[in-house]
């Protein structure tokens, strides 16, 4: 889904196309997927019930599978304008990495993280302080939401206890590329009201990760801009930066 995003918004920049449409679908929930999903130690054993899907909480053990489809139109501004349009957003930067050289199939490198929002951040102009919230890709799992926490607690450096971090699949499932795409259009929501959602079911850090402000209940936010994070098996790695 941010790899699609990507692609769609480097066409519009390079004038191949004034108009883009950028669909994220999942059909996940079916007896094939959940059975691969859970061999390969992915999906929540949900002891408890929703409260289970618990993103960068010290107790996660997986993500609860979701299904949906998101949809975003893009265009370039001087079209959107001249025919009134109302502009939802604007996309700043992206940062589109993959590494494959240390890790397995199914690893999240935390240099792929780190690269990957930096590039997005260069990209934008803008430092990690001018970001309103960090959306990482949150799934829940062990290894992944460590190595999404390490490359954010690297990137933010002094700043990790201004900077709110959200995981929004905890409301949705995870809805693989779908989840991409909705989670744009759930940020910019956030940001126009001025209030990041909590991170359901997030009620304490594991050790090393207490100062970042991974947020368990709403948070009230200023600024315009906000970054959302996005993994992928094989090591991708791909963010994004929108302001309003």
């Amino acid at each position: 889904g941010g790899q699609a995003l990507d692609l769609a918004s480097r066409s519009l920049v390079r004038g191949d196309a004034d108009v883009a449409i950028v669909i994220g679908a999942c059909c996940w929930v079916t007896p094939i997927p959940l059975f691969e999903m859970d061999t390969l130690g992915l999906l929540s054993q949900c002891r408890d019930g929703a409260r289970s899907f618990r993103p960068f909480d010290r107790r996660r053990d997986g993500f609860i599978a979701g299904e949906g489809a998101a949809a975003l139109v893009l265009e370039t501004s001087d079209l959107a304008r001249g025919r009134d349009a109302t502009i939802l957003g604007t996309i700043l930067g992206f940062g589109d990495f993959t590494e494959v050289s240390r890790v397995g199939g199914l690893g999240v490198p935390i240099e792929a993280c780190e690269q990957a929002m930096a590039m997005a951040l260069k990209q934008a102009d803008c430092l990690p302080k001018d970001l309103s919230f960090i959306c990482p890709h949150g799934n829940g799992t062990r290894k992944g939401d460590r190595s999404e926490l390490t490359a954010i607690t690297r990137l933010l450096g002094s700043d990790r206890a201004s900077v709110v971090v959200c995981g929004l699949k905890s409301y949705t499932g995870h809805m693989g590329a779908a989840s991409d795409i909705a989670e744009i259009a759930l940020g910019l929501t956030a940001l126009r009201n001025g209030l990041v959602p909590a991170t359901l079911n997030f009620e304490k850090a594991e050790g090393g990760f207490e100062e970042l402000q991974v947020v368990g209940d709403h948070r009230q936010v200023t600024g315009t801009r906000f970054l959302s994070l996005s993994q992928g098996f094989g090591g991708q790695s791909v963010a994004v930066v929108v302001s309003l």
